[in-house]
């Protein structure tokens, strides 16, 4: 290959035996067997084994120093052969070393170990837990999925093309990352949320289908599956599309990508379509795992006529837990303080005993026929546990899916071995801001609504629905899309419903209502999130372990500093004084 090294570290093999060979890589052990030195050779392939005779080659070189060993390759003796690593039948027998890098002799963590180090030494030396093999394999990992994606979207007739970082400031749900101007005194250019402008305006201007990797930058906080500041998503749009058009690029994009990158089963098409109020009803989220089997029943009408204070005048929903009366006073008990910890009043339940005799503190306020009833209703069977949640119309919902997530996990009945894919369809145009009482956009403002212009002018707002949808996977969040709105009469209106003049428009989004006046195709894309997918696929629990320079939770990168101090120079050259 080169003169530093003929293999790598993961390449010799028994038909290698008796061959010249030169490896580099990083120290990984040093073992000294009384003249007989063993050091285990690590490079981003792999480990070989390689035996010194003379200890003057290796002297004063620590772990993780870089080295480049040349001699001849052997077999090992068959009680030291190493059936854990690939290169285990044979060794290097070195007579030379070079010693290419020396490393401190104190490292601030083991690297085999760095997974267990608390994360703000992990990020500081982020370059020494990449070595770790176990974390290093998921960037790999990140790498071969994404080169998968551009293959598959390439092969169903997808161009490949960029969108600008430096765009300019505009409403989209999260705050912007501002970049001042250093030409234009005052004014400011912002990183972009997503391509969404960009990538409608390629549909206007001809191109049919468009995808990139699209770096995303939102300056919101961070969460188990959410990285601050920066991510990456599959974003593509296509022309004169329809919602199941785009369907139909994802089902097929995405089956393929998790079949090829896990052995677990992948739901086949076509996923599940759930409408945005029955997965609020049924799941209590909009981002439901259907791993989960349990279900939310809305009881609001049976206790309508039953005299129970908590209950009286607001809605009620239930969840059948089976099996669930056999648990101990603890499991309920435990259930009970994490129902207040979230925020509910208390946590009512009704077990099935022997016989079907219902047992729990509500029984006493149903009648026997009532009793009877509901049992039916719900299907009970013996040693079933009904759990209720009864709150404010615009609580009632999440705090039944939160209930039904952590009964899920307590009862351990969610099934971690599949892959469960949904679309969530029919989500609400708009919403009333409960701090503003004013209508707002709940998702894209860019959407076509279902109905058009007739709806928009027909309509209760808060009763149309847009031709918006989101993909959800095992629980998490993949993407979120939608059939655009391409015509300029409709986006005035849409946008005057939540309170934008045509004034509003012409100045925040020229580009885009402009173009629209010079003839828009129908189009319609998702952005399926390139970090998310990869961490469902290699099984982290947290999406900075699939970033090779992730910030904290806190929106810092402890590696290089950032955000830091700028100078006074730098300051003024961009008109900008610190307050």
């Amino acid at each position: 290959m080169n003169r530093y090294r003929t293999h790598t570290c993961n390449e010799l093999r028994t038909g290698a035996v008796g061959q010249p060979a030169t490896l580099s890589g990083w120290v990984d052990t040093v073992r000294d067997h009384g003249g007989v030195i063993f050091v285990d050779l690590r490079d981003h392939y792999g480990v070989t084994q390689v035996v010194l005779h003379d200890e003057g080659l290796i002297r004063g070189v620590a772990r993780e120093s870089v080295i480049c060993a040349a001699g001849t390759v052997r077999l090992r003796d068959p009680e030291t052969v190493n059936n854990k690593l690939e290169t285990g039948e044979v060794e290097l027998a070195a007579d030379k070393v070079e010693v290419l890098s020396y490393a401190v002799g104190n490292l601030p963590f083991e690297i085999g170990e760095s997974t267990e180090v608390r994360e703000e030494v992990r990020l500081k030396y982020r370059f020494l837990d990449l070595r770790n093999p176990a974390v290093h394999s998921h960037i790999v990992t990140r790498s071969q999925i994404t080169g998968y994606l551009r293959k598959k979207m390439e092969e169903l007739g997808f161009l490949e093309l960029q969108t600008p970082i430096l765009t300019s400031s505009s409403p989209e749900g999260a705050r912007d990352y501002l970049v001042p101007s250093r030409k234009h005194h005052g004014l400011f250019y912002a990183l972009p949320q997503a391509p969404q402008i960009f990538k409608q305006l390629l549909m206007v201007s001809g191109f049919d289908r468009y995808f990139q990797i699209a770096p995303c930058f939102r300056d919101e906080d961070a969460r188990a599956d959410r990285s601050p500041g920066e991510f990456y998503q599959l974003d593509f749009e296509m022309a004169f599309a329809t919602q199941e058009d785009v369907f139909a690029v994802a089902e097929k994009v995405l089956y393929d990508t998790f079949t090829a990158f896990s052995d677990k089963p992948v739901s086949t098409a076509p996923f599940r379509r759930i409408p945005y109020a029955e997965a609020m009803l049924r799941y209590g989220t909009d981002k439901p795992d259907l791993r989960n089997p349990l279900l939310i029943e809305d009881l609001t009408a049976f206790f309508s006529d039953v005299d129970f204070a908590p209950f009286r005048n607001k809605p009620v929903r239930g969840i059948v837990a089976p099996k669930c009366a056999v648990q101990s006073k603890s499991f309920f008990e435990k259930m009970l303080a994490y129902a207040t910890d979230i925020g509910m009043k208390g946590l009512g339940y009704i077990s099935v005993l022997a016989g079907m005799e219902l047992k729990g503190p509500i029984v006493k306020f149903l009648s026997p026929e009532k009793q009877r009833q509901l049992a039916e209703m719900l299907s009970l069977k013996e040693d079933d546990t009904l759990f209720f949640i009864s709150d404010m119309k615009k609580l009632v919902d999440r705090l039944a899916g939160q209930i039904r997530s952590e009964l899920g996990e307590r009862l351990n009945i969610i099934d971690r071995d599949r892959f469960e894919m949904c679309f969530i369809v029919d989500f609400p145009m708009y919403e009333t801001d409960e701090e503003t009482g004013k209508i707002g956009f709940t998702h894209n403002p860019f959407s076509m609504p279902q109905g058009e212009m007739a709806a928009l002018q027909n309509s209760d707002p808060l009763e149309i629905l847009a031709w918006q949808y989101d993909i959800v996977c095992n629980g998490v969040e993949l993407s979120s899309g939608a059939v655009r709105n391409h015509r300029p009469d409709i986006m005035e209106k849409a946008f005057e419903i939540a309170g934008y003049t045509r004034a509003d428009l012409e100045k925040k989004f020229s580009a885009l209502f402009n173009a629209f006046h010079y003839g828009a195709p129908p189009h319609a894309g998702m952005a399926p999130g390139v970090d998310r997918m990869v961490m469902l696929l290699t099984g982290q629990e947290n999406i900075r372990e699939i970033i090779a320079f992730p910030m904290n939770s806190n929106a810092q990168d402890l590696l290089l500093g950032a955000p830091g101090e700028v100078s006074e120079l730098q300051l003024r050259e961009v008109h900008i004084k610190i307050r």
